[in-house]
């Protein structure tokens, strides 16, 4: 693995107990310059992961606590009249920085949540009429509870989209959990504060390096056959589209940088495939019924697919 980024896991690993693939995946997204959704029941440390993400990268970050009555201008900004001056000033909204922590997204409604689809997908808003370029590390994490129904607003399959993962957080094991409340008493309940791990410029270089990663004409070929075969799948009301097989090729060369390799691999695809696809395929609703989920049936996709040697 790369020195420097061994040296982001661990110090990752460090703070967010017991979540092993949750650290990977989020450090994948970010080398791959995608957006994580991390889904999972209060109290398991989604925005604790995302906020030490951001100190140990170094980089501004801002946390919005999206509710009901949350507006776009609340995320992105507006013109305030400055009587003094007798002119309008552009006050930027918190969006403007590295790591956005949108917390609880689908407990806004749908027109706040659309606020992010441009500064997602094309990494700038539109003020004023007028494109403004966000941070050339913007990096969209944002959490929701996937059991809570009430006063929730289902993010729709275009937001959904914006997303290079969705990452499910599950409950520690017994041993990470007993350190982890040994050390809550340790230091009497306070936040846990974690130093800079990376400079700017090794950022910068880790994410370039990432992009630079080999692939070959068979591994795309798999990537593709594995993306198409959702399209065929029977138990799937939707499947994926082309730009999820672009996702997962973006991540795969993103988990190779992270495991040293220079290459991608089929495992590298095999690895991503159920983050990168859970959310861009819709199951039907007599399979839903049934218990059967889409990582079920990823996961047997994976199964049926030809691995090439």
């Amino acid at each position: 693995m790369n020195t420097l980024l061994a040296k982001l896991e661990h110090a990752l690993s460090d703070v967010v107990l017991g979540q092993p693939k949750v650290i990977a995946d989020l450090v994948t997204a970010f080398l791959a310059r995608g957006h994580v959704l991390l889904e999972g029941v209060p109290g398991v440390a989604k925005t604790l992961a995302a906020r030490t993400l951001a100190q140990a990268l170094g980089v501004a970050s801002a946390r919005i606590q999206f509710t009901p009555d949350l507006m776009p201008s609340d995320v992105l900004g507006t013109s305030v009249f400055r009587p003094v001056e007798g002119r309008f000033e552009l006050v930027k909204g918190p969006i403007f920085t590295d790591v956005l922590v949108a917390d609880e997204i689908n407990r806004t409604p749908p027109k706040t949540q659309a606020a992010l689809l441009e500064a997602m997908e094309e990494r700038q808003v539109s003020l004023e009429g007028k494109p403004h370029p966000l941070p050339a590390h913007f990096f969209v994490v944002a959490t929701q509870n996937p059991l809570e129904l009430e006063g929730t607003y289902p993010l729709p399959e275009a937001q959904l989209d914006r997303f290079l993962m969705r990452v499910r957080v599950g409950y520690p094991d017994a041993a990470a959990e007993r350190t982890m409340l040994g050390r809550f008493h340790e230091r009497g309940g306070g936040p846990i504060q974690l130093a800079r791990v990376l400079t700017e410029a090794q950022l910068t270089e880790l994410q370039a390096t990432a992009g630079r990663v080999r692939c070959d004409g068979t591994v795309l070929d798999y990537a593709l056959a594995v993306v198409r075969a959702t399209r065929d799948e029977a138990r799937l009301k939707l499947g994926a589209s082309p730009r999820a097989a672009q996702a997962v090729i973006a991540a795969a060369k993103a988990r190779a940088a992270l495991l040293g390799g220079d290459y991608v691999t089929p495992d590298h695809v095999k690895a991503i495939v159920p983050s990168v696809l859970n959310h861009r395929v819709v199951v039907k609703a007599e399979v839903d019924l049934e218990g059967t989920t889409a990582d079920d049936v990823l996961a047997q996709l994976l199964e049926r697919v030809p691995v090439p040697r």
